[in-house]
């Protein structure tokens, strides 16, 4: 039955630097249900910012959706020049450089992986994912290769997705968007397309042999569950270490889903939502036959998109609680869990009206904000002294 709704230390850093400027910075003390929590600016002038992640050296990461660019953040919020070799994207709609996530090898390897949209033939586009090596100065990207290309492109500039997550086995995640259309969103339940699927890869692009539609005919093997819409939030149950993944219903509906292999979510057959002119998705309904239910959902939608499981000490009371951006109702949602129940809502930050792009846990167990704007910043949340 589906349910009713380090510390950082100082570094020398090379290229060019953009100061953050404190004087506009947020610093703010917020009460919650487990503690005081203190809110503060660590850098700004990022232009629509999607991703984020920590580096060994404590540096960060920062996509830049629009642009197209990626920008290293110092620990202090200084945000230099846009690190070279990065390919062109498609920045229309809701297209760009999106997600950005680390080797889980990184000190060896120094690969990073990101998605984005990129261009096909006449107005064609679709979500890629590339692997390249961030060189030792952090300045520019090295032997670039697209592992993975969403098929088959779409003349559309909505839903790509996507988010991005290794697991403890290495394989690679990759949540997708169905394009939104009314004329492409039925490809969601058309195994021969990567429209609205969850697709597991090896770190080099290639198939496990053992995905659920490896070796079917008319299918692609890439597919690991579909029926899905917009994916914009995943992460790594640190318990279970299975994927959890948000998902953006129509009017109403997003979701939570925990995707298993060659399961089906519904999506464009069923929905806790209505479409946006009000009429019923499929037949109205919520479920069906054959249909794997979320575990958790949003009426209104909230337009969920970076999501955390928090594990860090640094704010007890919120350790093993998973965080969820807002973009529609902008605010930072936590949630109590239970094993795989989701047992509690809390909002957060709904007072300062910022879309939140991105959660992620960082290396001194705070936890750090992107906002989705075109002078985007990173805050960081942690207990009020």
């Amino acid at each position: 039955m589906r349910p009713a709704f380090f510390s950082l230390f100082a570094i020398t850093f090379s290229l060019p630097l953009l100061a953050c400027d404190q004087a506009q910075a947020l610093d703010k003390t917020v009460e919650t249900e487990k503690a005081k929590i203190r809110v503060t600016t660590v850098a700004r002038d990022l232009h629509y910012p999607w991703a984020l992640a920590f580096l060994p050296d404590g540096n960060m990461l920062v996509t830049e959706r629009r642009a197209g660019h990626i920008r290293i953040v110092t620990p202090q919020g200084a945000v230099g020049e846009p690190v070279e070799g990065v390919p062109a994207v498609v920045n229309s709609g809701q297209g760009g450089l999106l997600d950005l996530i680390l080797d889980p090898q990184f000190s060896e390897t120094r690969f990073i992986y990101f998605s984005f949209s990129e261009a096909g033939e006449g107005n064609k586009n679709g979500t890629a994912v590339a692997r390249a090596r961030l060189s030792d100065d952090n300045a520019k990207l090295e032997n670039l290769k697209i592992i993975f290309r969403q098929q088959p492109k779409e003349d559309s500039d909505k839903h790509f997705g996507s988010r991005l997550v290794f697991d403890r086995d290495g394989y690679l995640f990759i949540g997708l968007g169905e394009r939104s259309d009314a004329d492409l969103r039925v490809q969601s339940q058309h195994l021969n397309s990567h429209l609205g699927k969850v697709v597991r890869i090896y770190p080099d692009g290639t198939v496990p042999k053992d995905n659920p539609f490896a070796g079917q005919e008319n299918a692609r093997p890439e597919i690991w569950s579909y029926g899905h819409r917009n994916i914009q939030g995943a992460a790594l149950n640190p318990i279970s270490g299975v994927l959890w993944v948000n998902e953006h219903g129509p009017r109403g509906g997003d979701e939570v889903n925990i995707p298993e292999a060659g399961k089906n979510y519904g999506w464009p057959l069923v929905s806790y939502g209505v479409n946006y002119n009000g009429t019923p998705v499929g037949n109205g309904e919520a479920t069906g036959p054959g249909i794997s239910d979320p575990i958790h959902v949003w009426k209104p939608s909230i337009g969920p998109s970076g999501m955390a499981f928090y594990t860090g000490d640094a704010i007890p009371g919120w350790k093993g609680n998973l965080f969820v951006g807002g973009l529609a109702i902008p605010k930072l949602v936590r949630l109590t869990l239970d094993g795989d129940k989701i047992t509690g809502e809390e909002a957060l930050l709904a007072s300062e009206r910022t879309r939140i792009r991105d959660v992620r846990q960082g290396p001194d167990g705070a936890l750090y904000l992107l906002t989705d704007d075109s002078d985007g910043e990173i805050w960081r949340m942690t207990v009020a002294q």
